[in-house]
């Protein structure tokens, strides 16, 4: 399994401090000045779960990638906990994604936004507070006006529990409180994983619960309503099993989580499926080893605004491991990523258009 790069911030060390002791009192006063700037980077250094609020320019100031996967915001995003389900407004300004804890029992969004130059601190969006209930796979249409999300709050005075698909609209900068988007896209059923393209067609997972398996459907979205939902042809719908599919804002192509697939890497893969101008979707490709791996843990893609990065959720462990089992070295393991939890990676889209070039139509 390939290593992938992690950030590391190197611990201070105050022996120096203390070998001053035993140097001549001229010599301490030349080094004096090198243990003054020594000490205060050391005090200045972030923790190692990082501070967001000190983070400048595009991406929390993370090192765009190019044809290898990174590693996204280690200790920041990508903290050791379960991470997953990335989305960047389309001024690069607003960043969403979810953390989970305690096996799938607390699932927040968290929201960060950049003022002045400045990533603030990830929070707990203000209507996904309420424990009872869970809040993930967030979505924004492609202008940035909404956010989607699939939540298993009731609706209304209903005490029932059942994932649907919500939105909230942005007015005057500020989200407001989130809707149902209601039938005929939500039903008794479950339905997970919004996806929007530039029309407003929705792309989501729904729970057939006759078949009592995951299907992709599509809904078109035609003056200021969903139209019946139509579920997507067997070369998305592929394998054993299929769900959080990523539409791209122009419909060209959707990348599909799935399993039971041939030529899998293990577990879980991405496959993209490319879309012709007469609605035809082509067989499905295994977006290879860049984005798969043996970990089986691999079910949530999203693009940057501008196409032109891949963000995806891994559970791969890299480069993070413990050379000598101690309390100390197994809390740093735990609360670190790559430690068997899911992070979020993100790549160049280049290889994408690779893959295009190998689209089969039927």
């Amino acid at each position: 399994m390939k290593a992938y790069p992690i950030r590391t911030i190197a611990p201070c060390s105050h022996s120096t401090a203390r070998a001053t002791t035993k140097i001549a009192p001229f010599s301490a006063m030349l080094l004096l000045p090198i243990l003054i700037f020594c000490l205060a980077s050391c005090t200045s250094m972030p923790s190692s779960l990082g501070n967001p609020s000190i983070q400048r320019g595009d991406y929390l100031g993370e090192h765009t990638p190019t044809d290898s996967a990174l590693l996204f915001a280690p200790h920041l995003v990508s903290t050791g906990a379960n991470e997953r389900d990335l989305v960047v407004a389309p001024d690069g300004k607003e960043l969403f994604f979810c953390r989970e804890v305690g096996g799938f029992r607390y699932n927040a969004i968290l929201h960060t936004t950049q003022t002045n130059g400045k990533w603030t601190k990830p929070e707990v969006l203000p209507f996904c507070r309420d424990a009872a209930y869970k809040y993930l796979e967030p979505h924004l249409s492609p202008d940035g006006s909404r956010l989607y999300f699939a939540s298993n709050k009731p609706t209304g005075t209903s005490k029932e529990e059942n994932f649907d698909i919500w939105v909230s609209d942005k007015k005057d900068g500020q989200w407001e409180q989130p809707t149902n988007i209601g039938a005929p896209v939500n039903t008794s059923s479950r339905e997970f994983f919004p996806s929007v393209t530039a029309d407003g067609t929705i792309y989501f997972t729904h729970l057939d619960t006759a078949a009592k398996d995951e299907y992709i459907y599509r809904s078109r979205y035609v003056n200021g309503r969903y139209l019946q939902p139509e579920k997507l042809s067997p070369n998305v719908n592929m394998g054993k099993g299929r769900f959080n599919a990523l539409v791209a804002p122009d419909e060209s192509y959707i990348i599909v989580p799935a399993f039971g697939m041939p030529d899998s890497y293990g577990g879980t893969d991405y496959y993209i499926v490319f879309r012709d101008s007469l609605d035809r979707w082509s067989k499905p490709i295994n977006m290879g080893n860049k984005v798969n791996s043996d970990d089986g843990k691999e079910w949530s893609a999203s693009l940057s605004p501008d196409g032109k990065y891949l963000f995806f959720m891994s559970a791969r462990r890299g480069s993070n491991h413990i050379d000598e089992l101690s309390a100390e070295s197994i809390d740093r393991f735990y609360r670190s990523p790559q430690n068997g939890n899911t992070d979020i990676y993100w790549i160049g889209t280049a290889f994408i258009e690779e893959l295009r070039r190998k689209a089969q139509f039927e």
